[in-house]
């Protein structure tokens, strides 16, 4: 792949408005898009792909580029993150920059000091010490470092898995059926979908198979009272009402009118009937407290991190602090505790993050149960094992990592509380 002169100059641009960190990298480059239309289709996944690959590894990328100019990363992220020849881009470049290139191109990245390697924020690294090798480490920081699949979810109240995985190989589209959910498709490419007959008629729904497989922790069922508390732009929401065969009742609780929002393509999409998507204040609102004790199963995909799906979002790294994981827990408290008042004797409580760390999974967990004697942890093996899944390493709780499970990187746990 050539990259032309006003092709880098254009990832350099993007670069300069990304690296600072603001703002998370996908609005900012949405933004950017709009303020340059003469940029093509294939301009644009160029510096979206370029402005990613800096991000993945700007760790790296930094301790190469002693003065980090955005021109410097840009060209770095091209030749060392992205593996493009110095030849595909020689005709953009400086003698200076060549002979930089070329030295860079053969420094040996094995050699590099441990931290540069993993390319993660050092009080990350410190945080996942508690619970892994430096040699565990390294390998989850290196898969994180790799763009994710784009992985489908099949619409059980549509079609089965079958006919779609048929659809997809006539159309030419490379795919093939998950290891471990039952109802998910993994692409071999990343085509566009969005104008394709199983996407507009909502057979299909984008969703890592690590969050199909934490939606199917609750069990959901058909006529019962359901809670996603904090449902987001929906995507488990879908699958919950799906699996409920799209009867009883469904709320989707998010604090965010633009994530619901998003929500309401999708919900027409899917030709589903039994979601109510309502707007809440916080977890203490009146409509949150009307439903104490009344709710079969609750879903907490709570807010976190983020530290588990780098792939897809690697300026999180970035973003994200240590002080920031202290006022997430708070609100990891608050929630599940709220949550949990919804729950009926005898109902389900899922907890579930997108995060690697300890402070935000396991220790919320056991803060909760230790104040909430009335709940009991099932493990999610057993859970699973009635789907007849099997995952590796999945025993008390679950927990998902990139270069074990390749899917985003969660955590949940399952409680019941006593009859």
């Amino acid at each position: 792949m050539t990259i032309g002169r006003a092709q880098l100059e254009a990832i350099v641009e993007a670069l300069t408005v990304v690296l600072p960190a603001r703002q998370p990298a996908d609005q900012v480059l949405k933004q950017f898009f709009r303020d340059h239309k003469s940029l093509g289709q294939k301009d644009r996944a160029i510096v979206a792909d370029t402005v990613c690959a800096a991000l993945r590894r700007r760790r790296l990328l930094e301790h190469l580029t002693p003065e980090g100019t955005p021109r410097q990363m840009a060209l770095a992220a091209i030749v060392k993150a992205q593996g493009i020849g110095i030849s595909q881009v020689e005709a953009s470049l400086s003698a200076d920059e060549k002979a930089w290139l070329s030295a860079l191109k053969a420094e040996k990245v094995d050699a590099l000091p441990f931290e540069i390697r993993v390319d993660l924020p050092d009080w990350v690294i410190e945080k996942l010490r508690k619970n892994h090798s430096d040699e565990e480490i390294l390998a989850i920081g290196q898969s994180l470092q790799q763009p994710a699949p784009l992985d489908l979810r099949v619409n059980e109240t549509k079609a089965p898995i079958e006919p779609v995985l048929d659809r997809l190989e006539r159309d030419q589209i490379a795919a093939r059926a998950m290891r471990y959910s039952p109802i998910g498709i993994r692409l071999r490419d990343k085509p566009a979908l969005n104008q394709h007959v199983l996407f507009l008629e909502g057979v299909v729904e984008v969703q890592d198979e690590g969050s199909q497989i934490l939606g199917m922790l609750l069990e959901a069922r058909r006529g019962e009272m359901v809670v996603d508390f904090c449902a987001g732009a929906g995507g488990k929401t879908l699958q919950l009402g799906a699996a409920m065969g799209s009867s009883g009742r469904l709320y989707a609780f998010d604090v965010s009118e633009k994530r619901l929002a998003n929500l309401g393509p999708r919900l027409k999409r899917s030709g589903l009937s039994n979601v109510f998507p309502q707007r809440i204040s916080n977890e203490n609102d009146a409509k949150v407290k009307r439903l104490r004790g009344k709710i079969d199963r609750v879903l907490v995909d709570a807010p976190c991190t983020g530290l588990g799906t780098l792939r897809r979002n690697p300026d999180l790294k970035w973003r994200q602090t240590a002080a920031g994981v202290v006022e997430l827990n708070a609100k990891q408290t608050a929630i599940l505790a709220a949550a949990g008042a919804l729950v009926k004797p005898g109902g389900r409580l899922v907890y579930g993050t997108c995060s690697l760390l300890e402070e935000e999974n396991e220790a919320v967990v056991t803060a909760f149960l230790a104040a909430h004697p009335e709940f009991r942890l099932i493990p999610c093996k057993d859970v699973l094992a009635r789907k007849d899944i099997r995952i590796p390493g999945v025993e008390e709780y679950l927990r998902l990592l990139p270069n074990v499970h390749d899917t985003d990187g969660f955590f949940a746990a399952v409680m019941e509380r006593a009859k």
